[in-house]
């Protein structure tokens, strides 16, 4: 066997994050977007060391796991894994990938709490960046997901198991006006053309609706009919804002040189466990709401009781933990990279009426040089890549009794949690909370305690 070979695989078992494994004229196979069960015909792309690195290219044999239809754009959309799965399948799936990381870590000796799952598993999303394109090459405009395995190509979503009906009605009326105009999508190869992003965010408890269009600053078409486009479309929830972005950057990200109110605001509200956050266009904030408050109630749980206690909240976004966590601490020190996501902070926490969290903008692994206070406890919650491995020992010196450590990637939490047990912490209980049903992702929770070592 050799690169670009075609083979058939069966798919025995499944490793973080969505990869199939199987066995191939006895040698290991990977292939992603495959469950156990199916029988798969893959294009080896890669041969190293005795292991194959395969391409899904068709299933020939259906597992017996696959019990539901799923959406119509699932073997195309690259943004599901599990839809044809039942929810009850998909949770043992992350459930047993997980304790299988950690065990394979030599992480023991702790309790496992299981997973608990999403409130919603449909249409829980409240924000989603969908991408202009094009169907097929040189086919009609489209909106939407990205199709699995392409660059370019894209799936106009006509309906979409993980966001609510506002999400698509917008969808089709952009779709619709920028059709009916004639305007080309930005095409990503040759750097010409007009439409970039449509990023569109709905709260779940307060139901207001912000829509961000991104263009290059070479658009021909007047914004303001596109915003009336949109105000003149039926929706359930409540339009806050439509803004227009100007995006000249070559890279293939949503980001602003230039954003333009077209109505209302560039913010949006939505309730959490009794606080209100202000969410502007560019800040980061949980995008399954419901499941945000199963997440955080987890881990106020584990903290326990924080009266009088000083809580650091490191890698803390828009400050949301740190919030939650003041009511009855002394005091709480927020870090957080991005700024913007500081000042978000901030205002939430004046919109909160809360006084005793202090945030700081700055990178953890230099800010915590800063710090003053020692922390009773410290509460984690890092990018997907993990701690910086010099970050982590600086938090080791603290000498919090507890640390909470919230993650998006068990891999990276397996790494960390092996350098934590080296220097004097213990794993006391671990909880995975599925914050994104039909996706291969879900948070873990981890309970450290200080040892006497």
């Amino acid at each position: 066997m050799k690169k670009n070979d075609f083979i058939e695989v069966m798919i025995n078992d499944i490793a973080f994050p969505n990869k199939g494994k199987g066995i191939v004229e006895d040698m290991p196979i990977t292939v992603k977007n495959t469950i156990p069960g199916q029988k798969v015909m893959a294009r080896i792309t890669k041969k190293k060391n005795g292991n194959l690195e395969g391409e899904l290219r068709e299933i020939l044999e259906r597992s017996p796991l696959e019990t539901e239809k799923g959406c119509s754009h699932f073997e195309l959309c690259g943004g599901c894994s599990y839809q044809r799965i039942s929810y009850k399948e998909e949770n043992k799936i992350k459930e047993n990938m997980v304790k299988k990381i950690l065990d394979n870590a030599g992480i023991s000796d702790y309790e496992f709490e299981g997973l608990l799952p999403a409130p919603e598993e449909k249409a829980y999303r409240n924000k989603c960046e969908f991408s202009f394109g094009d169907s097929e090459k040189d086919g009609d405009l489209a909106l939407g997901m990205r199709k699995r395995n392409s660059f370019y190509e894209v799936v106009t979503l006509k309906d979409c198991n993980i966001v609510d009906n506002d999400f698509l009605k917008i969808i089709n009326t952009t779709l619709e006006f920028f059709t009916e105009n004639n305007i080309p999508f930005y095409h990503k190869k040759r750097h010409d053309g007009q439409l970039r992003h449509l990023v569109v965010r709905k709260a779940a408890f307060t139901s207001e609706i912000l829509i961000n269009l991104i263009t290059t600053s070479d658009y021909t078409f007047n914004p303001e009919d596109y915003a009336k486009a949109i105000l003149d479309t039926e929706l359930s929830g409540k339009i806050a804002g439509i803004l227009h972005t100007i995006n000249d950057s070559l890279a293939d990200v949503v980001q602003s040189d230039e954003t333009k109110i077209l109505y209302g605001n560039d913010y949006f509200y939505e309730n959490l466990l009794g606080l209100k956050f202000k969410i502007s266009a560019f800040s980061f904030f949980q995008t399954n709401s419901k499941g945000a408050e199963k997440l955080y109630s987890v881990v106020r749980e584990y903290a326990g009781d924080t009266s009088g206690k000083v809580v650091f909240d490191l890698y803390c976004g828009t400050g949301t933990i740190g919030q939650i966590m003041s009511e009855g601490s002394k005091k709480v020190i927020g870090i957080e990279i991005v700024e913007e996501a500081v000042e978000a902070a901030k205002i939430n926490a004046e919109l909160n009426g809360i006084t005793n969290c202090e945030f700081i903008a700055g990178d953890v692994l230099k800010k915590v040089d800063e710090l003053e206070d020692k922390p009773d406890l410290i509460i984690v919650d890092p990018p997907r890549d993990g701690i910086n491995p010099k970050a982590i020992l600086k938090i080791i010196d603290f000498g919090a009794e507890e640390i909470v450590y919230v993650s998006c990637k068990p891999t990276s939490l397996a790494r960390d949690l092996q350098v934590f047990e080296a220097n004097g912490y213990k794993t006391v209980k671990v909880k995975c909370v599925d914050m994104f049903p039909r996706t291969q992702h879900v948070e873990t929770v981890v309970l450290l305690a200080k040892t006497s070592v």
